[in-house]
């Protein structure tokens, strides 16, 4: 079946959320889809049914009221039966949990926005995830002859953004004042010898 989509702007008044909205949506993440908006506009409309009931998109409809907005994009799906009306609303929300990721690829352009100075947190990533993302798990570069207790692994979790860039700055940093080190961590050991950091 070949339906014509087309996006319209509505009142935001016109939109009834599902009551029996199974997806669950934190303030937290609310303002993350918020923020989204506020940084890349309004990329992802609005889907409902005929008489402006929302089949996807409670997130960015609470979160477009978080932001005062008076209308909204939409997309009405008025061919949907009760039944498909219902059983997308569950679908449209599994089938997004059910993607993966390529961690290598994910590193690598995490680290790229890092270059392009991008605040990271609008990706959607907490500190303590980006950490465990992009920087490398001291147990890699243990060595066979070294004893398992020689490996101390750090999560670095982040207060605010200025804290995470001034880090990112001192990462990028390390990676230009010791480009033939192959891994943050032997970077890190170089500064830290190199400005006696290690000794009392």
């Amino acid at each position: 079946m070949t339906t014509e989509l087309t996006v319209k702007k509505w009142h935001i008044a016109q939109l009834q959320p599902y009551a029996r909205n199974a997806r669950t949506h934190s303030e937290e993440q609310v303002a993350q889809i918020a923020e989204s908006i506020q940084e890349f506009g309004w990329t992802n409309p609005i889907l409902v049914d005929g008489q402006g009931n929302v089949i996807a998109g409670h997130g960015r409809l609470l979160a477009a009221k978080k932001l005062g907005m008076k209308e909204v994009p939409v997309i009405e799906l008025d061919h949907l039966s009760e039944a498909q009306r219902r059983a997308y609303i569950l679908a449209d929300n599994k089938h997004a949990l059910n993607a993966g990721w390529d961690d290598e690829l994910l590193k690598l352009e995490l680290h790229a926005l890092t270059e392009l100075q991008f605040d990271l947190s609008l990706t959607g990533f907490s500190g303590e995830e980006l950490s465990a993302l992009m920087f490398e798990d001291p147990k890699d570069e243990l060595q066979e002859d070294k004893p398992l207790n020689f490996v101390v692994q750090f999560n670095i979790v982040f207060d605010d953004e200025q804290q995470q860039e001034r880090w990112f700055q001192f990462v990028r940093y390390l990676k230009d004042s010791y480009p033939d080190a192959e891994t943050l961590g032997t970077r890190l050991a170089q500064f830290i010898e190199d400005n006696s950091l290690g000794t009392s």
